[in-house]
């Protein structure tokens, strides 16, 4: 440009003899020495800028996650690191689980729970330990989890305990294989709700347990756990900011989650999971609901969630009112 080019001229040159000392002829206009301000960011380009890494994210956690296998639970590998592990959650968890004996003794089951403490649910960790002890390594127990946490590094050692990936056509697979199945409805949403809604139940609206229980005639056994929502300062699920990043078509994540948790202090989306601090975990399971005796055979779903929940939040109202000090217990 030739008045740019006359502006340097007797103008020292950087040291590298690239050109003008910084390059400045690109923030001046005419030689006059003032400096132009920035073009202002598009914000249609910054969103297309996001979208495009977030999908770049989504392809790779979706090709981590593996196909489903019922057969990759492995007996011999729970039996193994049962006890060491089922330890380790009753010092750090001081953990409690009652009512295992209302689980039916064979046969498959559909176990519903709330869902506590972020991605890495150490409520689940508890209640699959507790549930190997008592029942035994042989009985198939499975449970359904978001392939977020299937396609996480080091986490592997979870399908050997029966986890896999949560959809339709697992569930079927689980149950019509005899199976133990536990589900939690809430998902996300639940999972991430803030600390202060601890003692709440929160599905979301979502009744496809009630379907799916329908659908195989099996019981519905409720499982309610306290204290995981205590491992973090959970503050928002930041479900504004999963919408602005299209998180909910790519990953299925309603939620980008802010807490406060170690060893990241902010944790932003909880992606890599985060240390638990050591709170009690009290989980207590109700008896079986066998829904076509207590109901119809074409019951209304709505009343059969209401009742369903109604249930599971008077039993964690009264966990809560056993608890003298979050954290503590």
């Amino acid at each position: 440009m030739a008045e740019g080019s006359s502006s340097t001229k007797g103008k020292p040159r950087s040291s590298n003899g690239s050109g003008p000392t910084h390059e400045r002829t690109r923030a001046q206009a005419n030689g006059n020495g003032r400096t132009l301000p920035r073009p202002p960011v598009n914000p249609a380009d910054a969103a297309a800028l996001i979208a495009d890494a977030a999908s770049a994210v989504a392809k790779a956690a979706q090709n981590r996650v593996p196909r489903a296998d019922l057969d990759e639970r492995d007996p011999d590998f729970i039996r193994e690191s049962l006890p060491g592990l089922w330890l380790l959650a009753s010092l750090w968890f001081r953990a409690e689980v009652r009512g295992l004996e209302r689980i039916p003794e064979e046969g498959p089951v559909l176990l519903v729970g709330n869902h506590s403490g972020g991605n890495l649910t150490p409520d689940t960790g508890v209640f699959t330990l507790a549930f190997n002890t008592y029942f035994g390594v042989e009985r198939r127990f499975y449970q359904l989890a978001h392939n977020l946490v299937l396609s996480m590094p080091g986490l592997g050692f979870l399908r050997r305990y029966g986890t896999v990936a949560a959809s339709p056509k697992n569930a079927d697979k689980a149950l019509d294989s005899g199976a133990a199945l536990l589900v939690y409805p809430g998902g996300d949403y639940e999972v991430h709700r803030p600390t202060w809604d601890s003692a709440r139940v929160d599905f979301g609206g979502r009744k496809g347990f009630i379907r799916l229980a329908l659908e195989k005639d099996v019981p519905i056994v409720p499982v309610v756990s306290i204290g995981g929502q205590e491992t973090a300062l959970f503050l928002s699920r930041g479900e504004g900011l999963a919408k602005l990043l299209r998180l909910d078509k790519m990953l299925r994540l309603k939620v980008l989650p802010i807490s406060i948790a170690l060893p990241w202090i902010l944790n932003i989306g909880d992606m890599f999971g985060h240390v638990p601090a050591p709170a009690k975990i009290t989980i207590q399971v109700l008896p079986p609901i066998h829904l076509k005796e207590r109901y119809s055979d074409d019951p209304d779903l709505d009343e059969v969630y209401a009742d369903v929940i109604g249930q599971m939040q008077d039993t964690l109202t009264a966990l809560q009112d056993e608890r003298a000090l979050p954290v503590i217990g």
